[in-house]
């Protein structure tokens, strides 16, 4: 497993936390786990896991008529025992509860719809073979998201981000010495995320072969585990090149040989210290931002759409299998171009 690629450890790693998590939920799951497989990423499924476990949790303790049953025994009868207003019941406590810990946990729109997806998804699996004869998870009304303003970082503060990677934000000496040791790694890494959009778990899972100077491209692995060539300009080959040329002198940890980019234990770096990283860095340089690997990817992504117009461009290069997805993401943008088209075509002639 240690020589195995990036993407395939992490596969084989959700795959071992799945079976765990399965074995708290009723056994007529694990065919719905089975079924969507081919269709769905593992951290997806871990997800659907997570959720089911705790809409059976909420049944069984909640909804009257399962008063004293035990419900991950029960058989696949109980999915028609499930009303749609058990389950709006189950949205509504999920704004507000305590958990085991005595933490008291909320959930805006966005946490509820992901619960609610979690059991559409079940109840459509087992109604689409015809296992339920009811499917009272599509009769509730999915929570209306509300647009919210994309962060992303302008041309001079993605300038003053990627100088306070390059010359440091002082501190003690040893800080000093800390972040000249780690320059070279840390502006390659965040100069790829500007300059290419690609996603932090594609950034972390490349290898030192996936780097290809002659053609100015690297090869990655998108969601659903399709690779992928991104392009890339002078600016990242120049960050690229004087790391690459460093992390091949180092030794790297046994399973960690070809890893592009290294931690400071010389193991492949992982998602959690590259967001780390990326907000150390951009708190300093940008205060006011919330800036995260994602806000990188968004600050490439307006960049390109605004020098090329090209939505569908944008969405290839961004690795978004549907275009509606970048058109969302950029609709600000959109608007403006909209509105400067009112000048463009002119009726009568001076």
């Amino acid at each position: 497993m240690a020589n195995d690629s990036y993407h395939k450890q992490m596969n084989i790693k959700n795959e071992l936390k799945l079976r765990d998590l399965r074995k708290d939920l009723p056994p007529f799951c694990d065919r719905f786990f089975r079924g969507i497989e081919p269709t769905t990423a593992s951290r997806t499924r871990i997800a659907y896991a997570i959720d089911l476990k705790q809409f059976f949790t909420f049944v069984q303790h909640h909804v009257a008529t399962f008063a004293g049953r035990t419900v991950n025994t029960s058989d696949i009868t109980i999915l028609d025992e499930i009303t749609c207003y058990d389950i709006e019941n189950y949205l509504d406590y999920l704004k507000v509860y305590t958990n085991d810990e005595g933490i008291t946990v909320t959930n805006g729109e966005n946490g509820l719809k992901r619960k609610l997806s979690a059991v559409r998804a079940l109840y459509r699996y087992f109604y689409f073979h015809h296992e339920v004869k009811n499917n009272p998870a599509a009769q509730v009304a999915v929570p209306k998201i509300h647009e919210k303003a994309i962060v992303r970082l302008d041309e001079n503060e993605t300038a003053e981000l990627l100088d306070t990677v390059e010359y440091g934000m002082g501190g003690s000496e040893q800080q000093q010495r800390f972040h000249e040791k780690n320059k070279d790694r840390d502006l390659a890494l965040v100069t790829l995320l500007l300059g290419t959009g690609i996603r932090i778990s594609e950034c972390i899972g490349l290898n030192i072969a996936d780097v290809d100077f002659d053609n100015d491209r690297i090869k990655v692995t998108r969601k659903g585990g399709n690779e992928a060539y991104v392009y890339f300009g002078d600016e990242v080959r120049e960050a690229l090149q004087i790391y690459y040329e460093q992390r091949r002198s180092l030794t790297a940890a046994t399973g960690h040989e070809n890893a592009l980019f290294l931690s400071n234990r010389k193991s492949r770096m992982t998602v959690r210290a590259a967001e780390i990283l990326v907000k150390k860095y951009a708190g300093a340089a940008v205060s006011l931002k919330k800036i995260t690997p994602h806000k990188l990817r968004s600050t490439y992504g307006t960049q390109l759409y605004k020098e090329t117009g090209d939505i569908y461009l944008v969405a290839d290069v961004l690795g978004h299998k549907d275009v509606n997805t970048t058109r969302r993401h950029y609709a600000a943008i959109e608007e403006e171009r909209r509105r400067s088209a009112k000048d463009k075509v002119h009726l009568r002639k001076d």
